[in-house]
């Protein structure tokens, strides 16, 4: 039977996963990330070990495929969005550490770019928010600050291509979906932008190559590789794009939710690219090329979600293990009045406040280890609310499923509260891989593992749903209680 490995190379860890052509998982390799600090708001990987994990998981999986008499059709890549790798294409070797997504450092750059009027011309080539989120500010860092040279082997890069580059030993390409969140790509042509190139001081020449999400962009001949050599590298997605596609949210008017280190929602906007929404972003979901066209999404970013949990695990010792969280939420009522506020980098969807900073507000005596697990799975509740909230306006109020997947979609309480709080069914798969498996179906349909999206839709399968059970009124109470605490924490860093 043929089979289709997906490398999903996230915020927490890589992970090379097999499927079938019923789309059903079959094998999974993880390896977890070294998560660098090196100051206040900084976050950086070592894009190295990204590469070996890729290397070790990849070859886990395919070892024991081998033992199971099975073959590998094709691979896909997904990964974190944003974060820029540098690199030298004559020696490969990284130049720094990678700049991820949540690192906060150009801020000060994105404030002086919005003195100066820059803000609706970003906005209206790319979608974006002028925000140090997304790539061009990192890469002009590396450049200015970081005192990276400017050369003919210079690459900068998202980590898809940094993992494709070393796969297949060269090929310096990236997918539409992946460019439209760098802030230099013109979402509108599929191109990158000279004149936002020239602004953010990248050059052109160290950008990938930007390709259709569907298709052959290489084949592996890495060295170290060699019992995939001559496979093709079919799909690549960045992580949200790839969940969405992951849970079949084909129809315009479809939306996910993906709970992993940070809260995504992203709803599916149709092949005609929707008008700017207060608050949101628009972004390109994915590129199925031969001319299937380009479909668009809207999207919500909420920085830390499951990285809070992380946080009661590692820092204050409150959990030994992120699955805890759930029964020691339910050993009591509620939050006991505390709101958390998970702003650690600022607060994204709708808000955009870098400035913002996370505060723990109602505490009393009698606050405890289980009122602040509540409080936390609370507030990716009512993260993930704004978002939707925000969607029913675009949508005219016809959003009537969210399908939720990510690490944190395993627990039933925050289901439960959202579907409480955003007033939505809410629908979990089967398989909470959404996105390695939006990563590997991709890449199984450019090399015919897969015949279509109809195909592909019959093979999504719900495991659980929840739906709305508190009172309205109760709901909306806490959540605007949420809010009030939520302005305390604003324009915090000046």
């Amino acid at each position: 039977m043929a089979h289709v490995i997906a490398i999903d190379a996230g915020t927490s860890g890589v992970r090379a996963l097999a499927i079938d052509e019923s789309a059903q998982v079959s094998h999974i390799s993880y390896r977890e990330l070294t998560q660098y600090y090196p100051q206040p708001g900084w976050v950086e990987h070592d894009a190295g070990e990204i590469w070996r994990f890729v290397q070790e998981t990849l070859l886990d999986v395919t070892s024991r495929l081998a033992e199971d008499g099975q073959t590998v059709s094709a691979i896909g890549i997904t990964n974190q969005r944003e974060t820029v790798v540098a690199w030298d294409r004559d020696s490969g070797a990284p130049l720094a550490r990678a700049i991820v997504w949540q690192d906060k450092r150009t801020a000060p750059r994105c404030a002086s770019l919005r003195d100066a009027g820059h803000l609706e011309t970003i906005r209206s080539t790319t979608g974006l928010v002028l925000d140090p989120y997304f790539s061009a500010t990192k890469m002009h860092w590396l450049l200015d600050e970081g005192s990276l040279k400017v050369t003919p082997s210079l690459a900068l890069g998202t980590v898809d291509s940094w993992i494709l580059w070393n796969l297949t030993n060269g090929v310096f390409a990236t997918d539409l979906s992946n460019a439209s969140r760098t802030m230099l790509c013109d979402i509108d042509t599929g191109q990158w932008s000279p004149e936002l190139c020239d602004l953010f001081g990248v050059p052109l020449d160290s950008l990938a190559e930007i390709r259709p999400s569907c298709g052959r962009f290489g084949q592996v001949a890495h060295l170290e590789l060699e019992a995939l050599h001559g496979v093709p590298i079919s799909g690549i997605l960045g992580d949200q794009q790839a969940a969405l596609f992951g849970q079949a949210c084909f129809a315009p008017g479809m939306v996910k939710a993906t709970y992993g280190t940070g809260a995504f929602v992203v709803l599916q906007a149709g092949t005609t690219l929707p008008p700017i929404s207060e608050g949101l972003l628009t972004t390109v979901a994915w590129d199925l090329g031969e001319g299937s066209g380009v479909s668009y999404a809207i999207e919500g970013s909420a920085f830390v979600a499951g990285a809070a949990i992380q946080w009661l695990r590692d820092e204050l010792g409150i959990l030994g293990d992120a699955s805890e969280i759930e029964p020691l939420a339910r050993s009591v009522s509620g939050s006991d009045g505390l709101s958390f506020i998970p702003a650690f980098v600022g607060l994204g969807s709708p808000w955009w406040d870098e400035s913002a900073r996370g505060a723990l507000i109602g505490i009393t005596r009698g606050s405890n280890r289980a009122a602040l697990a509540n409080a936390v799975i609370d507030a990716m509740a009512f993260e993930v609310r704004a978002i939707t909230d925000a969607m029913q306006a675009v949508a005219r109020d016809n959003l009537v499923e969210l399908r939720a997947d990510g690490g944190a979609a395993v627990m039933d309480l925050l289901l439960e509260r959202q579907a409480d709080q955003s007033r939505l069914d809410v629908a979990r798969p089967i398989s909470l891989d959404t996105t390695a498996r939006g990563a590997a179906t991709i890449a199984g349909l450019a090399e015919g593992v897969f015949e279509s999206l109809e195909q592909l839709s019959s093979l999504w399968h719900v495991h659980s749903r929840f739906s709305p059970s508190r009172d309205a009124a109760s709901a909306d109470a806490a959540y605007a209680t949420w809010l009030h605490a939520l302005e305390k924490t604003q324009d915090w860093v000046r």
